[in-house]
C-alpha cells in the first residue's frame, strides 16, 4: 500500500522537484499539491494523506501556525520541509505537532527515508539539526540559572527593545501576532517588568542589542 503525500510549498518549482522524487518510489504516491497553507488545509481535508510535506515560510499564515490544523484536517502526519536550520523553528514544529524535520538542502535519500519513517509513526529530524538541537539544549540549560527567558523569549525581547511592534515581531519570526503578544506577556511576567524602557534597560544590560 502506498504511501500518500501531500506537497505544500509556495514554490512551484519545489513542489516540482519533490513529486518527481518522491514518486520514483513504488511505495510513495503524492495525492496533491498546494501554494499555501490555508490551500494545504483544504486539500488534507480532501485529500486525507498519510503524510502532509509542509513549508515553513508561506504567503499569509506559516506552515507552522498551520500545522495543528493540517493534521487535524488530514488525520496524518507533518514532515516540515524548511530552509530554516534555526533549532527554534524545530521545536516550535514539534510543539505545534509535526513528526518531523527536514531542511530543504537534504539529500534525496534522506528525504524519502523521513517521508517512510513519518509514515510509520516515528519522529525524524535532520541529522544537522539534530545535533544543533542537542547542543541548543545544553547550552539552554546551563543559562537557566542565571537567565530565566527561552531562546525565542530573547528573540522577541530583542525586537521589542529595538522598537517593533507585536504585528512586526510576528512578520519578523514567522509567528503569529497572538503568539508574539504571548511572548511579551511571558518575558515581562518572568522578568518582573512593567514597561518598554524597563524592557530596554535589560535588553542593553545583557548585551541583546549588539548585532546577532
Amino acid at each position: 500500500m502506498s504511501i500518500r503525500v501531500l506537497i505544500v510549498d509556495d514554490h512551484p518549482i519545489v513542489r516540482t522537484g519533490l513529486r518527481l522524487l518522491l514518486e520514483r518510489e513504488d511505495d510513495v504516491e503524492v495525492v496533491a499539491e498546494a501554494g499555501s497553507a490555508d490551500e494545504g488545509v483544504r486539500a488534507a481535508r480532501l485529500e486525507k494523506p498519510d503524510v502532509v510535506l509542509l513549508d515553513v515560510v508561506m504567503p499569509g499564515r506559516s506552515g507552522i501556525e498551520a500545522c495543528a490544523e493540517t493534521i487535524e484536517a488530514s488525520k496524518g502526519r507533518v514532515l516540515v520541509l524548511s530552509m530554516q536550520d534555526d533549532p527554534s523553528y524545530v521545536r516550535e514544529a514539534f510543539a505545534a505537532g509535526a513528526s518531523g524535520y527536514m531542511l530543504k538542502e537534504a539529500a534525496d535519500a534522506e528525504l524519502v527515508q523521513a517521508v517512510r519513517e513519518v509514515a510509520a509513526g516515528g519522529r525524524y529530524v535532520h541529522p544537522t539539526l539534530g545535533a544543533r538541537l542537542a547542543q541548543a539544549e545544553v547550552e539552554a540549560a546551563r543559562r537557566a540559572a542565571s537567565d530565566p527567558l527561552s531562546d525565542r523569549e530573547r528573540e522577541v525581547l530583542r525586537l521589542l527593545a529595538l522598537g517593533h511592534t507585536n504585528q512586526e515581531i510576528a512578520r519578523t519570526l514567522f509567528i503569529s501576532v497572538r503568539t508574539a503578544e504571548t511572548h511579551r506577556a511571558h518575558i515581562m511576567q518572568k522578568l518582573g517588568l512593567g514597561t518598554r524602557a524597563e524592557l530596554v534597560r535589560y535588553a542593553l544590560a545583557n548585551g541583546l542589542l549588539e548585532d546577532p
